[in-house]
């Protein structure tokens, strides 16, 4: 799927709905994502360590900024939020300065609710020990179940 094309609806089951300040949408005025959709963005890795996990693991899924792009974000920040209710607000700016991934999978095996997926932000900590920070660690939200873009922090 080109960045630049219209949003498809999903086929499978939906792992992401993007709502909010968005210029490309495929359900009403929202932007809903399934597997497929998502794996079908350019790929990334990203190989770092978790307060949440032994060892350092590999983490893969599109880049938090070409979901954006997908979705022709135009705000600044976005509220992150997961199936248990936890909300995060992360600066658009953080996406677009560090290799900020949406993974879903871990170690080459699929996250499941279970495991903290289906999708978890993570930050290249390792890359970055400087992020590695209560801050950032916040903003590592799993079980992401929507994002709403915004033009600046609102309720």
């Amino acid at each position: 799927m080109s960045l630049a094309q219209a949003l498809e609806a999903p086929s499978g089951p939906v792992l992401l709905k993007v709502t909010g300040d968005i210029e490309i949408t495929n359900v009403d005025d929202e932007a809903h994502f399934d597997r497929a959709m998502l794996e079908a963005l350019p790929q990334h890795e990203t190989r770092t360590h978790l307060p949440w996990y032994d060892g350092r693991s590999v983490y893969r899924g599109p880049l938090l900024r070409d979901l954006l792009s997908a979705v022709g974000s135009t705000g600044s920040l976005l509220r992150v939020s997961a199936l248990n209710d936890y909300v995060s607000e992360i600066p658009v700016s953080d996406a677009m300065e560090h290799d900020v991934i949406l993974a879903m999978s871990r170690d080459g095996v699929p996250m499941r609710v279970r495991d903290q997926g289906p999708l978890f932000v993570i930050y290249p900590f390792d890359d970055f020990p400087e992020l590695y920070t209560e801050v950032y660690l916040h903003r590592s939200v799993w079980q992401v179940s929507s994002i709403d873009v915004r033009r600046s922090s609102r309720p």
